[in-house]
């Protein structure tokens, strides 16, 4: 065999931005095309804005009308915070949606004795509500505090390049069981939808349509809207009368029953016919006026509060906390930016502390956190544009308005959201990857960290996940409930299990002799706002506020 010359051999310098986008953060494709992306995120966030109040809400006592309602408010409250996200805080385009690491502390709650005692159910459901809401608010001056004061900027300078490897690729790898797990309880409708969609986004991604790569861009829409009406066929011609409730939750159409427990704008059969036609089309603007629902601050009520609640939620916040930080380093990636500075970072998770806070007075029945799936959809497209991001957040608070619309689309089952979910995890997984780059992997050292921190990562939130299954209570059952939250929140957290092991093995194993090899010297000049000229290209505020908040 022919020995390799030094010169065929194929170098790949390390780049601090990823390169082949089409568009980057700030910068935009045209209207027309910027609001076809932003509907496409919305229809992605829609899988988690609905299974989180579906598999909360009967738990809570509610009944269908309850749960539309709530994902009416979810849907409305993530469209505000995804807007204050990129306007004034990390300004990465990142969707800020409900977090599964809320469900914990949301269960125990759910299970208060003092909770399960009222009999009726709605007022039950309503209690629970107020809660949940108290515990919200309270928790969320964790990440305000630690945000706007830079103790997580501070922080953050402890995080080199090969301690963000396993958490960014947890972020997304520890999400497994919501991919083909959720695929096999449907697989005549999941597994169609994920070759399609894998064979239209990259094997056909070279097909241009007035000089577009429309199955690029689009094939995801393009995906569920063909294997959605194959669905619907299969639901209406009576394919799953006769199977078990397991396969009618993840294959039906109809399964969650919001098309028909949400309000259409008019109540089309109190309407008096006039002879006139301007006198009956005045009359019909008059009814969408009033039948418009918007959710709006304490509309359940007046937040309880208690203590126990509140310790429980707090090991949510923080959970939530560790995802995002991860998730906004792959967004930057995947936004062809650069890594955000430790400023921004902390700006950023103050923000999401008032999404928080938002969560809780509105009541949504969660906190928020980085939408993961969003996060991937930017490279799955190619397109990195804040505007996109902001667009997909009008659509967001407008179709939670008109809750017929949004209950239409949220009726897509669920296992084809799975489908999407084991490409863009997939995708956050890689990024994550990606970071070694930076680092040197012929040192045994960087070899020990990022394979005892994956490998921990996935292993302890897996063994309290299973006991969780089993017994229906974590590991930690002491009769201190707010403590088993606080334990068992934090160690069923891939992202969050992986840093405490990367960071802590990353700052105190040979840490003299390791800074190159860690990768500091890349992220040096992009710790604080002015070490980079393109820091400010990306990260300034709007409206020239940065002479009111000047960066640190």
């Amino acid at each position: 065999m022919a020995e390799v010359k030094p010169e065929d051999m194929v170098h790949h310098p390390p780049m601090d931005q990823l390169q082949g986008f089409e568009y980057c953060i700030d910068s935009n494709p045209s209207w027309g095309e910027a609001i076809a992306l932003g509907f496409q995120h919305y229809i992605l966030s829609l899988g988690t804005a609905v299974m989180i109040p579906t598999m909360l809400v009967p738990l809570m006592g509610g009944n269908d009308r309850d749960k539309a309602k709530v994902v009416q408010t979810l849907l409305f409250v993530t469209g505000i915070n995804t807007l204050l996200q990129t306007l004034f805080g990390t300004r990465l385009p990142t969707v800020i949606g409900g977090s599964y690491a809320y469900v914990v502390p949301v269960l125990s709650i759910i299970h208060d004795r003092s909770l399960t005692q009222i009999a009726d159910g709605h007022t039950r459901f309503v209690q629970t509500m107020r809660a949940i809401q108290g515990a919200l608010i309270v928790s969320s001056s964790i990440q305000i505090i630690l945000g706007y004061s830079q103790l997580w900027a501070i922080c953050s300078r402890f995080f080199s390049p090969l301690g963000m490897v396993p958490v960014v690729s947890l972020v997304g790898l520890g999400l497994f069981e919501r991919g083909f797990p959720m695929i096999g309880s449907c697989v005549e409708i999941g597994l169609p939808m994920l070759i399609l969609f894998v064979a239209l986004s990259q094997y056909l991604k070279h097909v241009h349509v007035r000089h577009v790569p429309i199955m690029e861009r689009f094939s995801m829409l393009v995906c569920i809207a063909l294997v959605w009406v194959y669905a619907h066929i299969l639901t209406a011609s009576g394919a799953y009368k006769h199977t078990a409730l397991v396969t009618q939750i993840s294959c039906r159409t109809d399964r969650s029953n919001l098309i028909s427990s949400a309000l259409w704008f008019v109540n089309w059969h109190v309407l008096v016919h006039f002879s006139h036609p301007y006198l009956y089309i005045s009359q019909i603007i008059f009814f969408t006026l009033i039948r418009i629902s918007i959710p709006y601050p304490l509309q359940w009520g007046p937040p309880t509060f208690n203590a126990d609640h509140a310790f429980g939620m707090m090991a949510a916040v923080m959970v939530s906390l560790i995802e995002t930080t991860g998730a906004f380093k792959a967004a930057a990636r995947l936004a062809s930016a650069t890594p955000p500075p430790a400023y921004v970072l902390s700006r950023g998770i103050g923000w999401q502390g008032i999404g928080t806070l938002l969560d809780g007075l509105f009541g949504t029945g969660t906190g928020s956190t980085v939408s993961i799936e969003n996060v991937g959809l930017l490279g799955s497209t190619r397109i990195g544009s804040r505007r996109v991001i902001q667009i997909y957040a009008g659509f967001m608070i407008f179709f939670s308005i008109l809750g017929k619309f949004g209950a239409l689309f949220a009726s897509i089952p669920f296992t084809i959201f799975a489908a999407i979910y084991c490409v863009m995890f997939g995708i956050i997984a890689a990024v994550g990857l990606s970071f070694l780059q930076f680092t040197n992997m012929n040192s045994m050292r960087n070899l020990f960290i990022v394979g005892v921190s994956l490998f921990l990562g996935l292993s302890i939130p897996e063994y309290f996940s299973r006991y969780m299954t089993s017994s229906r209570s974590g590991p930690a059952h002491t009769k201190a409930e707010w403590f088993n939250d606080y334990i068992n929140t934090i160690f069923a957290s891939p992202p969050t299990v992986a840093l405490i092991i990367a960071v802590l093995l990353d700052n105190t194993l040979d840490v003299r002799d390791a800074a190159k090899d860690r990768g500091m010297s890349w992220w040096a000049r992009f710790r604080t706002y002015r070490g980079d000229s393109r820091n400010e290209e990306f990260y300034t505020l709007p409206f020239n506020l940065n002479r009111f908040f000047p960066p640190s």
